[in-house]
């Protein structure tokens, strides 16, 4: 028997809250009959010897027979097709008896299998968020592998999701774990597959190299079912729940610190979740014996390019610039990166060695690069008068060593500080250099905009830069009586 309560809750969900039969049902826990009774829906009414006739009835055969041939129509579209066969009830109603007789989908059953030993591993990434940089952000990605068997898991935080930092992650994981398993389970992305057309797979070349060095089968999931790679897909819900929930990563070195311990401490030694009371470290301690052995050296996993260093004697790789000794200006050379260190080499000599940078737009430089630029600059400043301009301006030094490493020409920037010394003479000239280098410019355009407002400040009329021909300065100007000039001239 129900009680009044649930009776009033039912009427008031149905009539107020406009609530369906199965979602009343799914709220108060009762069973569909007690809903349809106190609705007033069921077929016999409940103190009525007759029984009610549904206005609906009359076209459930029709309604039945339409929905096993499809049954995912929407009840709309069969409120209009039985509307045409003379229903005259409404929209509602039909709605309400579609939905208790469809057929439910069949959900598909799945066989639990478990791998053997040594069998297989399988791969993934995660996005974990965003990392601040100089010049902006990186998107940061957790890469994890997990041997199938003993759930044993390794992973590392990385920003660059090519096939160059998978290969350099794989042998880092199998260098973890001691061996290789026979088998890596990928998803489809284009790091892993160029091309697939059902059974027809075109793995990436690198990759493929890589597999082929180790020894292992590379192995792809279906399309779109994500449950066949089930145990990395749980060991990252894993690690968003025990190990990043809560926390801030704020660098991959630090991030992958952190890892380290927290598989040492907390994610070997929990139980397996299939050979409980056995922990995955103990599965893992069983496992390491029957990995293929790593070849010896492990295959390289450098990224390797050819560029050519600008006319400044840079080379650009990942939006950062990597200076080179000058003698290499204009010359093609060979990039060798990893995501710790940058290398430039001429053939086999190496030119440059430079820590990675994952920052954007940054300009990476070694001082010992620009020391004999820096002295051919500052030769150009000799033939343009440098040490009239020191002697005049103390802090004018600290303007050429800016100008000697970048800028127009240094002949250029000489010639026109020359010109402001003239125009506005020596004290305000010092002055202005002054001012500039204590703010750290350097273009000579703030040196004049410095200069005009310390004439400014020092009621000094405004310089005028006349340039008249040589024999004017020559001529001799002789002055007239104005009493000799009268209007007859006209």
């Amino acid at each position: 028997m129900t009680s009044p309560e649930i009776e009033a809750e039912i009427l008031r969900l149905h009539y107020a809250e406009h609530w369906r039969v199965g979602t009343i049902v799914a709220q108060l826990g009762v069973h569909a009959d007690v809903v349809r009774r106190v609705l007033g829906l069921g077929d016999v009414p409940v103190g009525d010897s007759h029984p009610r006739v549904s206005i609906v009835a009359p076209y459930r055969e029709f309604i039945v027979e339409t929905l096993s041939r499809y049954p995912r129509l929407r009840a709309t579209r069969i409120y209009d097709m039985v509307r045409e066969r003379g229903y005259r009830g409404g929209v509602r109603t039909l709605r309400r008896y579609v939905m208790d007789i469809r057929p439910l989908p069949r959900r598909e059953v799945y066989l639990r299998t478990e791998p053997l030993i040594g069998e297989q591993a399988q791969v993934d990434w995660a996005h974990v968020g965003k990392v601040s940089v100089a010049g902006g952000v990186r998107a940061l990605w957790l890469f994890v592998m997990v041997l199938a068997y003993s759930r044993a898991m390794w992973a590392e935080f990385v920003f660059d999701l090519s096939v160059h930092s998978l290969c350099r992650s794989l042998v880092r994981a199998a260098r973890a774990f001691g061996g290789v398993t026979r088998q890596w389970l990928f998803d489809n992305p284009k790091t892993v597959v160029l091309e697939r057309r059902g059974d027809a797979i075109r793995y990436h070349p690198i990759l493929l190299d890589m597999c082929g060095r180790l020894r292992v089968e590379p192995r792809l999931c279906a399309v779109r079912r994500p449950e066949h790679k089930g145990k990395v897909e749980r060991a990252i819900r894993y690690l968003r729940d025990r190990f990043l929930a809560g926390r801030t990563i704020t660098g991959i070195a630090e991030g992958n610190a952190q890892l380290r311990r927290f598989f040492d401490e907390i994610a070997h030694t929990r139980p397996h979740p299939v050979l409980a009371p056995r922990t995955v470290g103990d599965l893992l301690a069983d496992e390491r014996p029957r990995l293929l052995a790593l070849p010896d050296p492990l295959p390289p996993t450098d990224l390797v390019t050819t560029l050519t260093a600008d006319r400044q004697a840079f080379v650009r790789f990942d939006t950062n610039r990597y200076s080179v000794p000058t003698n290499y200006a204009d010359r093609p050379l060979t990039l060798v990166a990893d995501d710790i260190t940058v290398q430039v080499l001429d053939g086999a000599e190496p030119v440059a060695v430079h820590t990675r940078s994952y920052g954007h737009r940054e300009v990476l430089e070694i001082h010992d690069h620009r020391k004999a630029l820096l002295a051919q600059r500052r030769a150009a400043a000799d033939l343009k008068g440098r040490d009239r301009l020191r002697a005049i301006a103390p802090d004018f030094a600290v303007l050429l060593d800016r100008w000697a490493l970048s800028g127009p020409s240094l002949a250029i920037q000489v010639t026109r500080a020359i010109k402001l010394l003239d125009l506005y003479g020596d004290d305000i000239f010092a002055a202005g250099v002054a001012e500039v280098v204590a703010r750290g410019l350097r273009d000579t355009s703030a040196l004049a905009v410095a200069c005009d407002r310390l004439r400014r400040a020092s009621r000094r009329p405004v310089p005028i830069d006349v340039p008249l021909p040589a024999h004017i300065e020559d001529r001799d100007v002789i002055p007239h009586d104005l009493e000799t000039y009268d209007d007859d001239s006209e």
